[in-house]
C-alpha cells in the first residue's frame, strides 16, 4: 500500500533529549512535509530557568500541561500554571522558570516550524 502524501508516519517513538536551553525536548512533529508548524513537548525540572532566547521569524505558543512557573516574554513576567497558554511573537526574548516542586511540562507549537537556525541565545 502506498502512503498518502497527507500522512506523516510515526517515527518509531520520539526520544526525549536534553538541550543547552536547560530543558528536555521531545519532538512530536517537525519535518519538511509540514513547514507551517512544528510541535514539541518541553520539560523543565524544578528550580531550573531556561536559557533566555528568541526565535527569529518563528512565533511560539506554549500550552502548559503540568506544573507552575514564571514566564518572561520581552520585559514582562507573569506566573503561569497548568492549563495556561502563552503566545510569544517571533523575535521576542523569552524564558520560563519552574518554581514548583514537580516538572513543568508544556507543548511548544512553532509557526512556521522550528529549525535550529532560528534560535538565538541571548545569554551568550
Amino acid at each position: 500500500m502506498v502512503k498518502p502524501e497527507w500522512l506523516i508516519p510515526a517515527s518509531g517513538g520520539q526520544q526525549e533529549f536534553y538541550t543547552d536551553e536547560r530543558c528536555y525536548i521531545t519532538e512530536l512533529l517537525n519535518c519538511a512535509q509540514s513547514p507551517q508548524v512544528s510541535v514539541a513537548q518541553a520539560r523543565v525540572e524544578p528550580g531550573v530557568t531556561t536559557q533566555r532566547h528568541k526565535l527569529e521569524g518563528v512565533a511560539e505558543t506554549y500550552v502548559l500541561t503540568q506544573g507552575a512557573g514564571l514566564m518572561e516574554v520581552g520585559d514582562e513576567q507573569h506566573a503561569v500554571k497548568t492549563g495556561d497558554t502563552v503566545v510569544i511573537p517571533a523575535g521576542v526574548a523569552q524564558r520560563i522558570s519552574n518554581n514548583g516542586d514537580v516538572d513543568l511540562v508544556f507543548y511548544c507549537v512553532c509557526t512556521p516550524r522550528f529549525e535550529p537556525s532560528c534560535y538565538v541565545n541571548l545569554e551568550a
